[in-house]
């Protein structure tokens, strides 16, 4: 059942699948020896620079536990808005991982400022206190926001100052970029973050993301990072093949704007079908609203969705690079029946 539930539910780019089917045909060295994650690295660094190390890993969990730890000592801490996908979504794993604490900070919109993270930035040296070393922000949020590269250079700039690094998560960058008109090193290396999760599942890959260092402390262990968080794959040519037409076609791109485009398109047509109770502005493919309970439960009869907030009646829609007008038009269809 196609559905707005989540982006993890498309399925694979054709082209994704070719590449995937060309790698099949001859043996390859293992763990990153082959030929396809070494023309890979090459491609990444044409697009994020070339102080940029890519790491090929499993997923996006995988991705952050990575990169963080590659930050952290386990007596410090890391610091992130309380709707964070590291904060709500993986069930501890950056804290068991890396043993650091996880402050969160309240925000309205999912993003962080330096005024938001300034309170926290204290008892820098006391030993009775998880020392602040990594600023987590993800690009879009979990609500849909988007930061623009001021905000990204912002945070960046204010955290440098206290020998602080930032992580960024970019498991929707693709759809981020689009919004903003902005290339992958516009939004990360060009703004100051140090470290990134490249994600591009959710965007028609099949399997794989890839933390990205841009400082050479950071990716100086990475390698012996990644294997210990069980993370290293060894037929890693099936990973590396997919980012080849990503980045060079452009489906990064063009599968990013469709989603955009569609969830522009579902937010104009709910509004229509009389629902405005929009909690969050609609910036990538993320839209959040609100409606009654009892009209949650029938609408979850006809399509499926994930209930953000019970509290409030928020519920989640993500588009995605294949959603069609047609899942739109479902959409509103069943929305209309429960009026």
């Amino acid at each position: 059942m196609r559905s707005f539930g989540s982006d993890n539910h498309s399925g694979v780019h054709p082209d994704i699948m070719k590449a995937l089917l060309a790698a099949n045909s001859q043996h390859q060295i293992a763990y990153g020896d082959d030929d396809y994650t070494q023309q890979m690295k090459v491609l990444v660094k044409s697009h994020f620079g070339e102080q940029a190390e890519p790491y090929l890993v499993f997923n996006g969990t995988g991705a952050n536990v990575v990169s963080l730890r590659a930050c952290l000592q386990p007596f410090h801490s890391i610091i992130c808005a309380e709707t964070a996908h590291i904060a709500v979504d993986e069930c501890g794993a950056p804290e068991f991982m890396t043993h650091a604490a996880l402050r969160t900070i309240p925000t309205p919109d999912g993003k962080l400022t330096p005024e938001r993270i300034a309170p926290l930035l204290i008892n820098f040296g006391f030993e009775h206190h998880s020392q602040p070393k990594v600023v987590y922000i993800s690009e879009c949020t979990e609500l849909g926001t988007v930061y623009t590269p001021e905000e990204i250079k912002a945070i960046a700039d204010f955290i440098h100052g206290y020998g602080m690094y930032l992580h960024l998560d970019g498991a929707r960058i693709a759809n981020a970029a689009v919004t903003l008109k902005k290339s992958f090193k516009e939004l990360t290396v060009d703004c100051g973050v140090d470290i990134m999760s490249f994600g591009a599942t959710k965007n028609g890959l099949m399997l794989g993301e890839m933390v990205i260092a841009f400082r050479p402390e950071l990716a100086e262990n990475l390698k012996y990072l990644r294997k210990q968080s069980a993370q290293l794959y060894s037929k890693m040519r099936y990973a590396a093949c997919q980012f080849m037409p990503y980045l060079q076609q452009d489906i990064w791109r063009n599968n990013a704007e469709n989603a955009n485009h569609m969830a522009q398109l579902l937010r104009s047509r709910i509004e229509e079908a009389g629902y405005r109770d929009f909690t969050q502005k609609t910036e990538a493919n993320i839209l959040l609203f609100r409606l009654s309970a009892d009209k949650i439960e029938k609408l979850l009869q006809h399509t499926f969705f994930y209930v953000w907030n019970e509290s409030t009646g928020e519920i989640r829609l993500v588009t995605s690079w294949d959603t069609t007008q047609e899942d739109v038009d479902h959409f509103i269809a069943c929305l209309r029946q429960i009026s």
